[in-house]
């Protein structure tokens, strides 16, 4: 039997299929459809269907990951969404948390909200941050709010109310009058998306999810359709920003949670190749056509994170929209294949925006007229202009050289080759800069940890990285252009489940303790029964706790077991080794109280090392050279060109060397060596980190 996984980014779509019974891949990328995304997919299988190199009924498992509801968001491109909110808090998300992200930025520019004031509305209601009633709902205040919506045209509501995360009440008979008198009506619930306290980080993110919900719901039906009509109906599930696989039902009611869908598939990935090569500690490097994504592995699994920001200005923490979901730790930049270069005060810049599928870059010959970074890496001679993705594109050099001369040379006084250069240069420091983000200032050195490199453009600009950064080592995996797709096959199921419950940890908590993980735990186990893994589901507990009267909290995870009052000491003694792992000290006289309650349900993969099979296409090509810009040589110089399927195992290789195989071409720097593994994959020891 096959499975299939396929992850859809802003320029290409990476189709993976695994043999269970053999553990051979079989894998290739198609342009992304941006106007249909699910087109890619249905026309690239199509045409394996009608040669007869794949069977429909062979596919029992299919697992997606889309970049559908992060480029809404980012583009502003979602539907149009109404709020309605208690009286008195309609500036909710205009005001924030009314902290400057840079104190000394005269003009800071804040990202333009999903909802604009206009599309806001008000209801009289008040419950307290208990769930005790102080103000009934005024449900004639309540008809008014939705004739306003239905005079609007909007494709969908979001409902949040003070405190709602504690009584749900009111918001759910708002969700009935509102389906009795719009029966279509997309609508989102904070007590049901996000019911945790601070009211602006609720708001954000059921905002979000309203926003997306209507295009994830048209888009998984019409993949749905598409699949369908090819004769595949295999179960399909759909990553979400956690690393776990869901339903496509629980992907549509939860739609915010697939906002990094993609790239998290990608960190497991990483994760596996780090098991395989025997490091835990791993920087991770994603580099696509549209962006570029870094995180991290640390002991052996993906950073996490209870909160995640998207569209930050300048990757600075509190400038970008929050949203209250749990996702895999990245960083993610304007800086891919596509990401169009200009001239900026004199400057050479990148991004963010990118020249996407359609027109893509200038040397695909479709239109595309700005020099972006695939342009300058052809220019530089790194691409292959015949074996741009195997040979199923070919590449028009004098094309991205005009650009890379009309957009950057030209008005710099600069030959072809140095504006080139500048141009990839400049992405390389952009990538630097947020990839010492995600590691020296979130307490990792780069010097201890190896650095896996994937996505069609990752392996070409790893080691200049690396280098950058004195990270001893880079890792290019087998199926590295398809990464994330890769990682797809190595998800486990999980559905996860929270609640805002302020709670101290004092004499007799153990009931309600006991009550509120009890709840938690019914709700994801509902949930986990609609997932397409097979095997019961393993739950496991966490909370937020702090101090009483502090004003922020750490993650704590917890034992499972009866809660009783033995439960409630080890509850202490869990929190009290995370503060001084976090702090360096603890007070053991202090008060604990908890503030948010999390459980999480898992149906574990059944994970085979399928890294060191991939099936190559056709003959492997022989060793040739051909002019490669290296500026610490002189400038362009032949260089050796390996095909990385031909490179025998403990053979070496010293560079300087482009490594090309069909999704992806491994630029080794001077000084550098590479090999290949045990385990199949592409091992560079980075001579030089001076």
């Amino acid at each position: 039997m096959l499975q299939l996984a396929f992850d859809i980014g802003g320029t290409f779509t990476d189709l993976v299929l695994l043999d269970t019974a053999t553990g051979d891949l079989d894998i290739w990328k198609v342009p992304t459809t941006p106007k249909a995304p699910d087109q890619a997919v249905a026309t690239a299988l199509a045409e394996r269907i009608a040669a007869k190199e794949l069977s429909p009924q062979k596919i029992s498992t299919i697992m997606h990951a889309t970049t559908v509801a992060t480029n809404a968001i980012l583009e502003r491109k979602g539907s149009r969404t109404a709020l309605i909110t208690t009286e008195g808090f309609r500036d909710v998300l205009l005001i924030g948390r009314q902290k400057r992200y840079d104190t000394y930025t005269l003009h800071i520019v804040k990202p333009k909200p999903l909802v604009e004031r206009a599309d806001v509305f008000e209801v009289t209601e008040r419950t307290a941050f208990d769930g005790s009633i102080l103000r009934p709902l005024d449900e004639a205040s309540v008809s008014k709010a939705i004739e306003a919506v239905k005079k609007g045209s909007y494709d969908s509501v979001a409902v949040v109310l003070l405190h709602s995360y504690a009584n749900p009440a009111h918001e759910q008979r708002i969700k009935a009058l509102i389906r009795a008198t719009l029966p279509d009506m997309q609508i989102s619930l904070s007590s049901f998306i996000s019911p945790k306290y601070r009211e602006y980080e609720r708001t954000s993110t059921t905002v979000a999810n309203a926003y997306v919900k209507p295009l994830v719901h048209t888009y998984l039906g019409a993949l749905d359709a598409a699949l369908k009509k090819l004769g595949i109906n295999a179960g399909l599930s759909i990553m979400q920003s956690n690393g776990g696989l869901v339903s496509p039902a629980l992907a549509r009611s939860y739609a915010v949670r697939i906002v990094e869908s993609g790239p998290a598939a990608g960190v497991l990935m990483c994760a596996e190749v780090g098991r395989d090569e025997g490091y835990e500690d791993v920087l991770t490097f994603d580099m696509g056509g549209t962006t570029a994504k870094l995180g991290a592995i640390d002991a052996g699994r993906a950073a996490v994170t209870p909160t995640f920001e998207i569209d930050s200005v300048n990757y600075t923490r509190g400038s970008g929209l929050p949203l209250n979901i749990t996702a895999i730790e990245l960083l993610e930049i304007g800086a891919g294949g596509g990401s169009l270069a200009r001239v900026d005060a004199g400057l050479v810049a990148i991004g963010p925006q990118s020249a996407g599928a359609v027109p893509g870059p200038a040397c695909y010959d479709r239109g595309g007229a700005q020099a972006t970074i695939t342009d300058a890496n052809l220019v530089l001679g790194y691409l292959d202009p015949n074996y741009f993705n195997g040979g199923a594109m070919k590449l028009d050099v004098e094309a991205a050289a005009k650009a890379v001369d009309d957009t950057i040379g030209n008005q710099l006084g600069l030959t072809t080759d140095e504006a080139a250069w500048g141009i990839h240069s400049v992405a390389n420091a952009n990538m630097e800069r947020a990839m010492r983000i995600v590691s020296l200032e979130r307490g990792r050195d780069p010097r201890k940890y190896a650095m896996v490199a994937f996505g069609g453009a990752g392996p070409l600009h790893a080691c200049r990285l690396a280098r950058a950064l004195h990270v001893p080592r880079v890792i290019v995996p087998r199926a590295a252009g398809v990464g994330s797709a890769v990682g797809l096959l190595v998800a486990d199921h999980k559905v996860d489940a929270t609640v805002t419950r302020i709670l101290a940890l004092s004499a007799g908590a153990a009931a309600t303790v006991g009550t509120v993980f009890s709840e938690l735990e019914e709700r994801a186990r509902n949930q986990a029964a609609s997932l397409q893994g097979k095997g019961d589901a393993e739950v496991k507990r966490s909370a937020w706790m702090r101090h009483v009267g502090q004003g922020y909290e750490i993650r704590v995870d917890l034992p499972d077991g009866r809660v009783d009052e033995a439960y409630i000491a080890a509850m202490r003694e869990a929190f009290l080794a995370a503060y001084m792992r976090e702090y360096g000290y603890i007070d053991r006289d202090a008060e604990i109280e908890v503030t948010d309650w999390y459980v999480a349900a898992t149906i574990m993969a059944s994970r085979r090392k399928i890294a060191a099979r991939v099936e190559s296409a056709g003959a492997r090509r022989p060793n040739k050279e051909r002019p490669a810009y290296f500026p610490e040589l002189g400038g362009k110089i032949p260089c050796q060109v390996v095909d990385r399927y031909a490179i025998k195992r403990g053979e070496t290789i010293t560079g300087p060397v482009l490594i090309e195989e069909r999704e992806a071409t491994t630029v080794v720097l001077p000084g550098d060596t590479a090999s290949v593994s045990l385990a199949g994959h592409l091992v560079i020891e980075i001579g030089s980190t001076k």
